[in-house]
Order: structure tokens, then sequence, then C-alpha cells
């Protein structure tokens, strides 16, 4: 037998072996431009949702122009609005329903503070508000930061009007203040970090000023409620029919010398959602019919009228039958839900190199290296996974090396380290195939998440080549 030479070495270990890629190696100028225009476009997507009431307006406006229109108007481009919380966008193909549909779910909430229903209170000549987490956060990573409040307010008479103050130059901010080191021993510092920080301290300074003298009792909060009734006409009462939030205050950012990277509030799951909301706007003939799903809730289980356990799903599939067939039969809807395939629009945890030890490398997620495919979520022995079927994964495999788009596998943490969890078991109970896929993130649910423009884009790309196939 001849002796192997090392070009044929090498030849076979190219064939042989799998070597994740980078995103920015071998691009050309015009592909980087593309990268970065559609990165600048996110952004200001980003700077104007800071809630998923925001995201979703700002939603339904950018399909609204691109020709979407509600069920019941002769027209392959429909979309589907529930509460204003939630929204689905559908376009009809060529093909009939029950043989294939194509559908993308994401999320548009965000880990954040809620204002509680009796929210105001003074306390050490301050007028603060009480808030509620939303979803999993490290608390002490949203004190001593500028914050903004956005949202809806009912007033007692049934009005509604909106608030979003923290945002512009002008604005003033608020903030959640935090213990200085030089007494921070026992409070904080000797315990664990779940116990230092606690929940019923997220309190928001909003104001300073008393309104009267000392006879007056209340009086720092007195001066809001009145700043507050001045500019709204807003009274105590009307917090108790309001959904107001904390978000952070300011834009989204480039990060790096080389500006490779965003910072920014709410790439989970937003990055998601408009990767494919600009996958499915422009969408006019496809040969299978698409959907977007765009949930609520996702980061407090997907319960609720909005979120990924509602019925919206099956609610849209059945109006589409009804619109393209003569004759509707429930059948076609189970056929239907039997015959799709969904990619589960949601981001995926980064390799963290300050903390790589929480990761199996092998495994996980690389920033850089394209969009992350993510077999199974769950925990400890899966629980609570869809863990999707090879085929499929075989599936989505070659339609993502046939596109050349880059990508890579990922996974939640070493076995036994943690996990979590997406909406991909909540719509595999239809019966339909479903696997996660979107960007990597470092630092997930903090207030300054962090990922790659070129990760993004290949999202964008996975995307729009799925709802085309």
């Amino acid at each position: 037998m001849s002796r192997t030479s090392q070009k044929q070495i090498k030849d076979l270990q190219k064939k042989l072996t799998h070597k994740p890629k980078n995103v920015w190696e071998g691009l050309s100028e015009r592909e980087i431009k593309e990268i970065e225009k559609f990165s600048k476009q996110y952004m200001q997507f980003l700077n104007k949702s800071k809630t998923e009431r925001e995201a979703i307006r700002t939603i339904e406006t950018m399909a609204q122009r691109n020709g979407f229109r509600p069920p019941g108007e002769k027209n392959k481009k429909i979309i589907f609005s529930k509460n204003g919380k939630c929204l689905a966008l559908a376009v009809l193909g060529n093909e009939p329903l029950d043989k294939c549909i194509n559908i993308v779910a994401t999320h548009v909430d965000a880990p954040r503070l809620d204002l509680k229903p009796n929210p105001l209170y003074e306390d050490i000549s301050l007028s603060l508000l009480k808030t509620h987490y939303y979803g999993g956060i490290r608390k002490y990573q949203w004190l001593a930061r500028p914050m903004a409040i956005h949202g809806i307010v009912i007033k007692k008479n049934g009005s509604p009007f909106e608030i979003v103050i923290g945002e512009n130059e002008n604005d003033p901010v608020f903030t959640i203040s935090d213990l200085l080191p030089h007494l921070s021993r026992k409070v904080q510092r000797d315990k664990k970090i779940l116990d230092g920080f606690e929940g019923e301290k997220l309190n928001l300074i909003v104001g300073g000023r008393p309104l009267g003298d000392d006879r007056i009792k209340d009086r720092f909060k007195l001066f809001t409620l009145k700043w507050l009734y001045d500019h709204y006409g807003m009274i105590e009462e009307d917090f108790i029919s309001a959904e107001l939030e904390i978000v952070p205050a300011g834009p989204a950012r480039d990060v790096g010398f080389d500006k490779s990277m965003i910072g920014a509030y709410a790439h989970d799951d937003r990055a998601c959602a408009f990767s494919a909301l600009e996958a499915i706007k422009d969408l006019n003939n496809p040969e299978n019919t698409a959907i977007v799903l765009f949930y609520d809730k996702e980061e407090i289980g997907s319960d609720g009228a909005t979120g990924a356990k509602s019925i919206l799903l099956g609610y849209v599939i059945r109006e589409l039958i009804s619109l393209s067939y003569k004759k509707y039969d429930e059948k076609l809807v189970y056929k239907a839900f039997e015959n799709a395939r969904a990619l589960s629009g949601d981001v995926n945890a980064a390799v963290d190199p300050n903390f790589q030890e929480v990761h199996e490398k092998r495994n996980s997620a690389i920033i850089g290296q394209g969009v992350s495919i993510m077999k199974y979520t769950g925990h400890g022995g899966k629980i609570g996974s869809n863990d999707a079927d090879a085929e499929y994964v075989g599936w989505l495999r070659r339609l993502l090396n046939d596109k050349k788009i880059v990508w890579q596998t990922g996974e939640i943490g070493k076995i036994d380290e943690g996990g979590g969890g997406t909406v991909a078991k909540f719509l595999a109970s239809y019966g339909l195939n479903i696997i996660d896929c979107g960007p990597p993130v470092l630092s997930m649910h903090s207030p300054f998440e962090l990922i790659s423009k070129g990760d993004l884009f290949m999202t964008f790309r996975s995307y729009k080549s799925f709802l085309e196939s």
C-alpha cells in the first residue's frame, strides 16, 4: 500500500471533518455593505420598539406598507392582529395548504420591569414607583443605570394615552439606586446574589421635589401626581389600568473598534422578529404558504391570550383554509399541521469569553460564526424540550448549505448547568416539525445584550430561504 501524501491527508481531512466558519471570512465589500445596511435598519427598529406593543405596531405598519391586509379582502398577503400585542403575517402560496406550510415563530416581549398596580409612594424625601420584574433577569444589572418609562394608560373615562419618557435628549430619565460599596458588606457582599438583590427593592426613583411645606402629607408623591396630571391628565387610580414598562434608556449602539457588533436592549427576541419580518414582507409568490408569528409572553412561559399557548396559530390556519378552499373541512386543518414545517425564531446562548466554564464548547454557539440551529432546549435530561428529529435537521442543514448560509449548532450551556426554553415545544404540539434557529447572544436578558451583525444577517437569510422553500 502506497504512503499517503500530506496533500491527500489534508484533502481527506477537509472532506471528512466539520469546522464552523466565521461569517466575516471571505466577504466582498458589497456583502459587508449589505450587512451594514441591514444592521442599521434593525437598530432603527429596536429604537422604535422598546415594548411588545411598540414592536407589534412597528411590524404592522411595515407590513401594511408592503401590501398585507386583514382577512376577508381578496389578497394573498394577510395580516392577523390580536390585542395589539401579537401578530401573524401570511402569504398564500401556489401549492395547497395541506401539502406544506412554512412557519417562522418569534416573540416580541423581553425581560423588563413592570409597574405594580399601585406603584407610587414616597420615602426619605423621594418619590418612587414600585416594580415587578418580568421574565428572567439578573436584578443587580438593572440598578444604577438610566431607565425610561414606556406604556399605555387607560383613564378613568376609558380613553387611552401613551407615555414614553426617557428616550429623547431633553427627557428626564429614571433610576433604581444601588448601595455604595462602603456599606454593602452585610447587606449584599456576604450574601448569595439571589439573596443580596431583592425584587421588592427594585423601586424606581422618579422625583425629589415636594409640593407645599411639611404640613402636607405625602408632599413628594403629590408633586409627582401633579406633574402627571399637568402633562397627561392622569390621576393615581389610572395606574391600576395601565401597562407601564421600565426599560433601559437610550438607543442601540455599534460595539467594537470594527463596529462588527450591536449592543442594545431586547435582541432576545427582536433580532429574530425583525429578521422574520424582513424575510416575509417582500415575499409575493411563494411555492408554499408562508406564515410568520410574532408572539407575546414567551419570557413568562408563553401563557395568556397573546402567547404561543393561545389559539392564534390554529385560528390563522383555519382562516387561511377557509379563504383557499371552496369547502371547509376540519381534516384539512390536521393535514396542514401534519405537513407543516417551522422554525422557532429565537436567540441562542453564545460562549462568553469571561465565563467559558459554563459552556461545552464543542456544542455551543460562538458569536460571529453564523446563525445557530438548536436541536433541543430544556434542562437536565432535555426536560421541556421539543428535540427535533434527525430527518428535519438533515433537511434544514441541506437548505442552509445549498444557500451558502454560514451556520452553526448550539445549546444552552453544559448539561445540568442550567438551560432554557422557547416557543418550539408549544408549536410542536400541533404535530408539525420545528427547530430553534437564531443568532447567538452575549449578556442575554441583560439591559445591554450583544450580537454580531454577521450572525443577524445570516439569521435573516435563513428565514428568507426557509419561507421561499
